[in-house]
């Protein structure tokens, strides 16, 4: 066991990095709320970064590949995303906002993806230790969702600029503490040890089916990232709880995050993909009918663990397994992108049904998108079942349940 991995250093920069997440997700839309855009408008807006997502981690990876400066460019991305979002006090039209969203974003999905790499290359044979520094990023999202609750409750909306700046700043100074990754040499060891390194074949169809289910199960959240807020307000809950609420999911997700590599021992990536899809199916169902009752809302939150943390972890480890260790930019980049697709397609749909279509209706159709998506990986992934471990250093057993 390796016993130099820079822990904090590492964790840090997740903390900072999920808490502009935090920051953004459950009040980006309210702030384009209180500035008297429509729901249709804002979700153009919150449409924006996600379909960023579908473009600029695939050319930032690209290049992160050729050149190897994997940490330049993730401090690059970070003080640029900082400078872009700065403009918001030029301008609040929609156009200019609209540009702010494509900036910031270009620059901001520049950086996950190759800290994922970084982060890998650190763990070297130890990749079930992800889940342990993941977790901070996590602890991240919920201080600020929490704080940031509080916070607007008590000075309103107009200062949400500057405290998601402070945030970004957080991004910048972190990105400068984290290490630069082991040397190609060190890297392309340890992956060998787990059996990445070099495979005979590209194995494709799990991977299209694989990206499919991402780009489903993005589509699915549309709604949840870009309206819960304001669905409970409307449902009269006050944003001090609403931030709670929000919190309570992250909380869910650091506790699946601590047990997920004993998780990942024992079961499949098939059946934890497939569990967090069934669970999403369920709980975009109930948010859209059920969530005046609170302990329902408190249930549906709790399954954030589920339908994003256990599929977050399983998608990590399956770009692993899957890519090359020289291809390993390229693959989190895909992962990334394929997101942002369903992200954006997610927000889009949902900020037209939603003016139209009514909440409850807008849930039923994210429940439906993932039902979908449970249907490809049932029949579309059996292949995974056969693979090796990634978790087991020397072995050609599957993981097993």
């Amino acid at each position: 066991m390796r016993t130099d991995l820079p822990y904090w250093r590492l964790s840090g920069f997740y903390f900072f990095y999920f808490a502009l997440l935090g920051a953004t997700a459950p009040f980006l839309a309210l702030y384009f709320d209180h500035l008297g855009f429509s729901a249709a408008r804002i979700g153009e807006l919150i449409a924006i970064p996600m379909l960023m997502r579908c473009l600029a981690p695939n050319l930032w990876a690209w290049l992160a590949d050729r050149t190897q400066q994997r940490l330049a460019i993730v401090r690059f991305g970070a003080l640029c995303t900082l400078l872009s979002f700065g403009l918001i006090f030029i301008s609040q039209s929609f156009a200019w906002l609209a540009l702010i969203m494509v900036l910031h974003a270009f620059f901001w999905h520049a950086i996950l993806a190759q800290f994922e790499v970084i982060t890998l290359a650190h763990l070297g044979t130890q990749t079930e230790r992800y889940s342990q520094l993941r977790l901070w990023g996590s602890v991240g999202f919920m201080l600020v969702v929490i704080g940031f609750g509080y916070l607007f409750d008590q000075v309103g909306l107009d200062y949400y600029p500057w405290a998601i700046l402070a945030v970004m700043s957080g991004i910048v100074f972190s990105s400068f503490w984290v290490p630069a990754q082991p040397s190609a040499t060190e890297a392309k060891s340890a992956a060998i040890e787990q059996g990445t390194a070099s495979r005979k074949s590209v194995q494709l169809l799990p991977i299209v089916i694989f990206l499919a289910s991402v780009t489903l199960m993005q589509l699915s959240h549309g709604p949840y990232y870009t309206f819960l807020t304001l669905h409970l307000i409307d449902l009269d809950y006050s944003r001090a709880l609403i931030g709670w609420l929000w919190a309570l999911g992250v909380l869910a997700e650091i506790g699946l995050f601590v047990i997920m590599p004993w998780l990942l021992r024992r079961v499949r990536l098939k059946q934890i993909i497939l569990v967090s899809l069934v669970l999403a199916v369920l709980r975009w169902w109930l948010l859209g009918f059920y969530a005046d009752t609170l302990w329902v809302l408190l249930c549906v939150q709790v399954l954030h663990a589920a339908t994003f943390g256990s599929f977050h972890v399983a998608g990590i480890h399956f770009v692993q397994r899957y890519f090359a260790a020289d291809k390993q930019g390229q693959g989190q980049g895909l992962y990334v992108s394929f997101s942002g697709v369903g992200g954006a397609l997610g927000a889009l749909y949902a900020g037209y049904t939603w003016q139209t279509l009514g909440a409850s209706m807008t849930f039923t159709i994210a429940s439906g998108v993932a039902l979908i998506a449970v249907l490809l990986v049932l029949f579309g992934l059996s292949s995974i079942e056969n693979t090796p471990s990634i978790l087991k250093k020397g072995s050609t057993d599957d993981i097993h349940s």
